[in-house]
Order: C-alpha cells, then sequence, then structure tokens
C-alpha cells in the first residue's frame, strides 16, 4: 500500500490509496481525502479490496524506504 499525495481536490478528494498485490500483479486506486483517519482507511480497504479477494496474510504498507 502506498498514497499518492498533493493532488489537486476533484469531487472533494485530494489523495489516491494504492494497494498493490504483488502476487496477482494487480492494482486498486482508491480517491481518497488527505485527512483520512485510520478507521477510514480500514473501511476503504475492506470496501475496495478485501471484499474481492477475502482478508490478506500480510499487508506492507511502503514508506519509501
Amino acid at each position: 500500500m502506498d498514497f499518492i499525495t498533493k493532488l489537486l481536490v476533484s469531487r472533494s478528494h485530494n489523495l489516491i490509496l494504492v494497494v498493490f498485490d504483488r502476487f496477482s500483479k494487480i492494482s486498486h486506486f482508491i480517491a481518497t481525502i488527505e485527512k483520512i483517519m485510520v478507521e477510514g482507511l480500514a473501511k476503504l480497504f475492506r470496501y475496495n479490496v478485501s471484499k474481492l479477494y477475502g482478508l490478506f496474510e500480510n499487508v506492507i504498507l511502503d514508506r519509501g524506504l
């Protein structure tokens, strides 16, 4: 998972959550806002990714290190 930030506001969204499955090579791009809380992030993940594939065994958050 990673974020694309500092975007122009479009339909009140200014950030994109990127979820990439390294095994299947499938990416999901989910529009959201910069001030999203952890609970909101979990809901976005559940409604947009987990409903399609089930829960993942592990999730890696890319911090650019």
